[in-house]
């Protein structure tokens, strides 16, 4: 979910603050792909009608022209372009887009100091779908549009949420992202 500058039109795409940088105030991208060829190659093989759909759709991955729009459609290759401050949301058991996705963009944007913040929940996969972990994650999301923008947000919130929102925030020093070779995620995946 990202905020355009006139505050009444939304955008729900980490693409969108990578490549239109200028429209946006802020942004949560809630598991979302940052890097095309990373999110593709982990596709598990009991999905390969998807990977057949995502070859039309998004871009070939056995190709040299599909892997050269992979990369340039990849917002993790535009890091530098990105300058709106975002919150990253990821389900830590994601089958769909893996957290790694959300690691790698997050340590992007922290090593060049830009404005990122971190949340996972280790209970949860594509999106988050236990209410307190939702709860959490909207309260969070207020917090940061608030600081951003310069609004407001309601800062009490029931016991339970506030512990869970404790939990599920990450400190930026401990996320790690290395890729060694183009087999790395597969490796690192077990698959």
């Amino acid at each position: 979910l990202a905020l355009i500058p006139d505050l009444n039109r939304f955008a729900l795409t980490l693409a969108g603050v990578a490549f239109t940088p200028d429209v946006y105030a802020a942004a949560v991208a809630i598991v979302a792909p940052s890097n095309l060829i990373t999110t593709l190659e982990i596709i598990p093989p009991y999905w390969e009608s998807i990977r057949i759909i995502d070859k039309v759709r998004v871009g070939d991955l056995e190709t040299e022209a599909g892997r050269a729009q992979l990369i340039r459609q990849s917002p993790l290759n535009s890091v530098e372009r990105i300058k709106t401050p975002l919150m990253v949301v990821h389900g830590a058991n994601d089958p769909r887009v893996n957290k790694i996705e959300s690691d790698q963009i997050v340590v992007a944007l922290r090593d060049k100091n830009l404005p990122v913040e971190y949340i996972v929940a280790p209970d949860e996969g594509h999106g988050f779908q236990r209410p307190v972990n939702q709860m959490a994650m909207i309260a969070a999301a207020e917090r940061f549009f608030a600081k951003h923008l310069g609004g407001r947000y309601q800062e009490s919130m029931p016991p339970e949420v506030e512990k869970k929102l404790r939990e599920i925030t990450v400190d930026l020093k401990t996320v790690k992202f290395q890729k060694k070779d183009d087999n790395y995620m597969r490796r690192r995946l077990g698959i």
